[in-house]
C-alpha cells in the first residue's frame, strides 16, 4: 500500500492562504465592542508595483510569463508582508509549472515536488502564515519526504502537521507506513490501530487495507501473537467467509502456530470455518473429514462429505472423498450406538471415554447429549482439561446457549487452545456468520 503522496497537490493546500491586498487594508476591522483589530499590511510601494502584474500572469496560469515578474517581486520585497506574499508568488509558480509539466500525470508531479521545499518551509517558518495552512504545508512536507523515502524526516513533519491541527484520515496511516518503512513495525501497526480507533469513534468503518496492511508489518516482524490479535479484528469488523477462511489458515495451517496443533485442535478449526461457511473446495471437505477419521469421529467425517456433496464441492466421482466416505461408514458401524458408549463412559474410572463419547456427540449434532458427557469427563478428571472445556464450550455455542459458551472458553487459559477459543469468541460476538461482502471481495482481492 503507497502513501497517498498525490491526494494533496501544493495548489489545493494554498487555499485560504490569501492573495495580495491593496495598501492599507486590513486583514480584519476592529468591531464595534472594541475589539482590536488585527495588524494591516505593510506593503511597500516599490513591492506593489510589481506584485500586481505578478498576481495577474499567476492567475491567468501564464507561467512563463509569470516568472520575471515573481523573481522581480521577491528582488522588491522590502517589509514582512512583502517577503509573505512572495513567498506565496514562489509557491504557486512552482506548482503550476509542475502541474504544466505533468499534464495530468501524478507520478511526474510527484518526481518534481523537492522544488518545493523552499517556499513551503519559507512559509511554515513564516509566523504571518495563518494556522490552518501551516497545519497543511507540514503535511505536505512530509508527503515530499515520504516520496523520497526520508522516513525518520517524514515522520517529523507528519507529527508537526497533528500538532498544529491537520485532521485528514489519512494522516495517522501515513505515520505508520512511515514508521513501517523507517524498521518500526511494531510502531506502524499501533499508529494503525490508533487510526481505527479514531475512525470508530467518528462513526466510520476504517478501511480494510488499514487491517492487513498493519498484520502485514506485525506478520514481517515475526509477531505471531500480533498477527492473531489483528486477524481477529479483521473478522470482527470484517466478519465474511473470505475473511474467516485468511484467519483461521494464516493461524492454524500456514502460519507460526501450525506445527503447535495436533489433528484435535485443527479439526476444532475446521469445525470453526465450517460454520462460517468458509470451506472453499472439495480439497477443503476431504481434508477435514480425513482428519475427523484419523481420531475415529467417523460420524461427523460422514457428514462433512454429504455436506460437501449437496453443496456441489465435492463430484460423486471423487476417489479421495469416497475412500473417507466409506471409512467414516465402517467407524460408524463399529462404533454402535451412542447410548451404549455413553453408559460404558459412566462406568470408567476416568473422563477419557466420557470425553471420547462426546466428541462423537458434538460431530452428530447432539449437542445436549455432548455437554453431559464433556462435564462427565471434567468430574472424572485424568482428560486434558482445556481441550474438553473447548469442546463442551463449542456444544454449548452450537446449542445456542451463547452466555455458558463464553463462560466456559474463558477456562481455556493456555495457548494454542486459548487462541482457537479466542476465534470462537469472536464468532459468538458476532452471533453467527454473515454472507455480506465488501469492497475488497467485490474487487478480487
Amino acid at each position: 500500500m503507497r502513501i497517498k503522496t498525490k491526494a494533496v497537490r501544493a495548489a489545493l493546500l494554498l487555499a485560504g492562504v490569501g492573495a495580495v491586498l491593496q495598501p492599507g487594508m486590513a486583514l480584519a476591522q476592529k468591531d464595534k465592542k472594541g475589539a482590536e483589530a488585527a495588524p494591516k499590511i505593510q506593503l511597500s510601494d516599490g513591492f506593489r508595483k510589481v506584485a500586481q502584474p505578478a498576481q495577474t500572469a499567476l492567475q491567468a496560469k501564464k507561467w512563463a510569463e509569470a516568472e520575471p515578474l515573481v523573481a522581480a517581486a521577491e528582488a522588491a520585497a522590502k517589509t514582512d508582508d512583502d517577503k509573505f506574499y512572495a513567498q506565496q508568488f514562489r509557491l504557486q509558480l512552482i506548482d503550476g509549472q509542475l502541474v504544466e509539466r505533468a499534464n495530468g500525470d501524478a507520478n511526474v508531479y510527484a518526481q518534481g515536488e523537492a522544488a518545493l521545499v523552499g517556499p513551503l518551509d519559507a512559509l511554515i517558518a513564516n509566523p504571518k502564515l495563518p494556522q490552518d495552512a501551516r497545519a497543511r504545508f507540514l503535511y505536505k512536507r512530509g508527503q515530499i519526504e515520504y516520496g523520497a523515502k526520508r522516513y525518520k524526516e517524514a515522520i517529523g513533519f507528519f507529527d508537526r502537521a497533528r500538532e498544529a491541527g491537520f485532521s485528514d484520515r489519512n494522516l495517522t496511516l501515513n505515520i505508520a507506513q512511515a514508521r513501517a518503512e523507517s524498521g518500526d513495525l511494531t510502531g506502524a501497526a499501533t499508529a494503525i490501530r490508533t487510526a481505527i480507533d479514531a475512525e470508530k469513534a467518528a462513526g466510520r468503518k476504517a478501511p480494510l487495507e488499514w487491517y492487513r496492511y498493519a498484520r502485514s508489518k506485525v506478520a514481517q516482524a515475526k509477531l505471531n501473537a500480533q498477527v492473531n490479535e489483528w486477524s481477529l479484528l479483521i473478522v470482527k469488523d470484517y466478519p465474511t467467509a473470505k475473511h474467516w477462511r485468511e484467519a483461521v489458515l494464516l493461524y492454524g495451517f500456514n502460519g507460526a502456530a501450525s506445527p503447535q496443533l495436533d489433528k484435535r485442535a485443527k479439526i476444532d478449526l475446521w469445525r470453526l470455518l465450517r460454520v462460517n461457511k468458509a470451506l472453499a473446495d472439495q480439497g477443503d471437505y476431504i481434508e477435514y473429514a480425513g482428519d475427523l477419521g484419523d481420531v475415529g469421529l467417523g460420524a461427523e467425517a460422514k457428514a462433512v462429505i454429504d455436506e460437501g456433496r449437496a453443496a456441489g464441492k465435492i463430484p460423486a466421482s471423487s476417489g479421495p472423498a469416497n475412500m473417507v466416505y466409506s471409512d467414516a461408514q465402517k467407524q460408524i458401524a463399529s462404533d454402535g450406538p451412542i447410548e451404549g458408549l455413553a453408559k460404558r463412559a459412566q462406568a470408567a474410572p476416568n473422563g477419557g471415554p466420557a470425553a471420547a463419547t462426546g466428541d462423537l456427540a458434538l460431530g452428530t449434532g447432539n449437542y445436549a447429549r455432548a455437554i453431559e458427557l464433556y462435564k462427565l469427563a471434567l468430574s472424572k478428571g485424568g482428560v486434558k482439561v482445556d481441550e474438553v472445556n473447548t469442546h463442551l464450550a463449542m456444544a454449548q455455542a452450537l446449542s445456542g446457549d451463547k452466555a455458558s459458551a463464553k463462560a466456559t472458553f474463558a477456562l481455556v487459559k493456555t495457548p494454542p487452545r486459548s487462541d482457537i477459543a479466542g476465534y470462537w469468541v469472536a464468532w459468538l460476538d458476532q452471533a453467527g456468520p454473515t454472507t455480506q461482502g465488501d469492497p475488497a471481495d467485490a474487487a478480487g482481492q
